[in-house]
């Protein structure tokens, strides 16, 4: 069994999927890092100039250039968000130039999930689109969903009415 697993460390490593991986890890924690530190320019400079951030409000489907927008004002008061990692999972295409991931993120709003793509770049992984999801146990679905039942007929309301 032993003999095993060191195989297929070692193809994995002859291919580089453990090194595509540890420079994904790399961005990615880099890019939390930059948001904590509240450095503007690393937090955006890993990220590709067409990303798409979506963040816990349904409201809040970014582009690159208003998500920055978005952002500045926090980033320039010292604090931006900070997020630190408990788990993630990532996945490489096969010729090494996509990558997508799930994580599990300690946060200011308790545990929530990240997920999005990655695209290589001549300067290295940037991130290309990225979904925040605060994580509510199922036993909590119903209090939740009953908390904001308001706040989603109306936005149901006016997106079927094409007025977004």
């Amino acid at each position: 069994m032993h003999k095993l697993i060191i195989s297929s460390l070692i193809l994995l490593s002859i291919f580089g999927y453990g090194q595509q991986n540890t420079a994904i890890d790399k961005t990615l924690d880099a890019w939390h890092k930059a948001a904590a530190d509240a450095n503007f320019d690393a937090y955006f400079e890993l990220m590709t100039d067409d990303a798409i951030f979506i963040g816990t409000d349904p409201t809040e489907n970014w582009s690159y250039n208003d998500f920055k927008a978005f952002s500045k004002p926090y980033f320039d008061k010292g604090k931006a968000w900070s997020f630190s990692t408990l788990q993630r999972n990532i996945f490489v295409k096969d010729n090494a130039t996509i990558a997508w991931f799930d994580e599990l993120l300690d946060t200011q709003m308790g545990i929530c999930r990240g997920s999005g793509v990655l695209l290589k770049t001549p300067k290295g992984w940037k991130i290309k689109h990225y979904v925040l999801s605060i994580a509510i146990p199922n036993e909590n679905v119903k209090e939740i969903t009953s908390l904001k039942k308001k706040f989603d007929t109306d936005l149901m309301s006016t997106l079927r009415s094409g007025k977004n």
